[in-house]
C-alpha cells in the first residue's frame, strides 16, 4: 500500500514528465503521441515505475526502446523541474501500458 508521500510524489512527477513529453516528444519520436498513464514510486523514493501509452505506432516496443535510450536527458529534465520539491531525482523505468490493447481485445472477443 501506498503512503501518502509516495502518491503526492507520484502525481508530481506524473505531472512533470508529461510536460517533458509534451515539449520533447517531437524531436525524439516524431508525430507520436506519449500518454502516461500510471507512476508507481517505491517506498525510498529512489526508484519510479512509469507505464506509457504510445499511439500511434504499429511496433510500440521500437518507440519504448527510443525513449528508454533517452532516459538520462529526460531525468536530468526532470531533476530540473522539481529540484525544489525531491531530494533525490527517482531512477526512471519506462515500461507499455497495454490496458488500451487489452480491452480492446476483450471487447473484440465479446462482440462475437
Amino acid at each position: 500500500m501506498e503512503s501518502t508521500r509516495q502518491k503526492k510524489v507520484s502525481r508530481l512527477i506524473q505531472k512533470e514528465l508529461s510536460v517533458i513529453f509534451q515539449q520533447n516528444t517531437q524531436e525524439i519520436l516524431g508525430n507520436i503521441m506519449v500518454s502516461l498513464t500510471i507512476v508507481r514510486i517505491s517506498p525510498d523514493l529512489a526508484d519510479a515505475n512509469i507505464f506509457l501509452s504510445i499511439f500511434p505506432v504499429d511496433d510500440p516496443e521500437a518507440a519504448l526502446k527510443i525513449i528508454k535510450s533517452n532516459t538520462v536527458m529526460i531525468r536530468k529534465k526532470l531533476g530540473e523541474s522539481v529540484r525544489n520539491q525531491l531530494r533525490i531525482v527517482p531512477n526512471l523505468q519506462f515500461h507499455l501500458d497495454d490496458s488500451a490493447a487489452y480491452s480492446e481485445e476483450i471487447e473484440r472477443l465479446l462482440k462475437k
